[in-house]
């Protein structure tokens, strides 16, 4: 497993399941968004100071990987 996986955990009792960053409540798909909607990491990081700079990368690497197989649909 790669390493950036250590960061992240996914369990059926922490929002559903969904990926959070390891001992937080702070799901995955939150980090990528706040990024992609403009907030630097410094500023994601100032909003939620249980994160670390390695959880933003391990957030982007997960995202990166999910997508890394999908299809591509144009509407």
């Amino acid at each position: 497993m790669e390493k950036f996986m250590e960061r992240i955990a996914v369990d059926q009792e922490i929002l559903g399941g969904k990926p959070v960053i390891k001992g937080t409540r702070i799901p995955i798909y939150l980090i990528v968004e706040l990024l992609g909607n403009g907030l630097s990491e410094k500023e994601v990081l100032w909003q939620y100071p249980d994160l670390k700079e390695e959880d933003i990368k391990a957030a982007l690497l997960y995202a990166s990987k999910c997508l890394e197989n999908e299809v591509i649909i144009t509407l």
